[in-house]
């Protein structure tokens, strides 16, 4: 895979996409063809569909439909299931011959503690515990959106303490903080940073991009949803909050890579279509109105 700019060309040999939402259905027949057009080889799929990915069977037959919409045969997808109850620490030793790597924690978890079997038995078979790092919003506590990751923060250091071989992913960190406590855990702690947050965040991510950690890699959270939820909220109901870039994705990072002087760092890290349609779905890409200065020349 070859991106470039006004003459300067970097080969990128294995792009890989640690976070990405394909969806379900026919929003998922339209958006899956794009994680190769937006230069990926690799994707390493969220569980969150309705109902949610819980076992091993539906993961098989969620992949098998991924790779049908897909249009490559080039794109590995990696498979995640859902924590939850259901999932039992006697199963973990089957789940990567069924292409599951990861178990994916949403917010709304009190407590680990019930998991701790399923945890240690995640240790002995390297199966990645990816966290979506933040603590409901209770306004009696004092917790919103603003600080709901940095609070957070305590449980992650306490499970990478407690569980020191379970590879954990602390996933689209949004803070200077965040970023912090990802270097002060052990190895067994790394995380993703999504390319909105590059060019949305107050935070500066260019030390911990341009450093080279190999703790800190690409995950974009590229999420879509149909453009009517994007642009419409009521009293009871926000407008949904995905971000969906994978169309743009190897292009956009250079572009943001390259905007703070760490664009050696694509490997590493690793004009817009103003929306994508089929029959009644239609999702618009981060940036459809801007010029985005690096462009994908060729695909191998």
């Amino acid at each position: 895979m070859s991106t470039a700019n006004y003459g300067d060309t970097i080969e990128v040999t294995a792009p890989a996409d640690f976070h990405v939402h394909l969806r379900d259905g026919e929003l998922s027949k339209l958006v899956t063809p794009h994680v190769h057009r937006g230069g990926f080889y690799l994707a390493y799929v969220m569980p969150n569909l309705v109902p949610p990915i819980t076992t091993t069977e539906m993961a098989i037959e969620y992949k098998k439909k991924l790779k049908e919409y897909s249009g490559s045969s080039k794109v590995e997808f990696l498979m995640t299931l859902y924590l939850s109850d259901a999932l039992h620490p006697g199963d973990v030793k089957n789940w990567k011959a069924a292409g599951v790597v990861g178990v994916k924690s949403y917010p709304g978890i009190e407590s680990y503690d019930k998991y701790d079997e399923l945890f240690r038995a995640m240790e002995v078979h390297g199966i990645v515990l990816n966290l979506h790092g933040e603590i409901p919003s209770d306004h009696s506590k004092n917790i919103c959106v603003l600080n709901a990751e940095e609070r957070f923060l305590p449980v992650l250091a306490n499970l990478a303490n407690k569980y020191p071989k379970l590879r954990i992913v602390l996933e689209h960190a949004t803070t200077a903080a965040a970023v912090n406590a990802v270097k002060a855990c052990g190895d067994n702690v790394a995380c993703t940073i999504t390319a909105h947050h590059l060019a949305l965040t107050v935070d500066d991510w260019a030390e911990a991009i341009k450093s080279g950690n190999k703790k800190f890699f690409l995950g974009s959270d590229s999420a879509p949803h149909p453009s009517l939820s994007k642009s419409t909220a009521t009293a009871t109901s926000g407008c949904a909050a995905g971000v969906y870039t994978s169309p743009i994705l190897l292009p956009l990072v250079a572009h943001l890579l390259d905007s703070f002087g760490a664009i050696d760092r694509l490997a590493d890290f690793h004009d817009v279509q103003a929306d994508y349609s089929s029959g009644e779905k239609t999702v618009v890409p981060f940036w459809a109105s801007r010029e985005i200065e690096w462009q994908i020349l060729n695909v191998k």
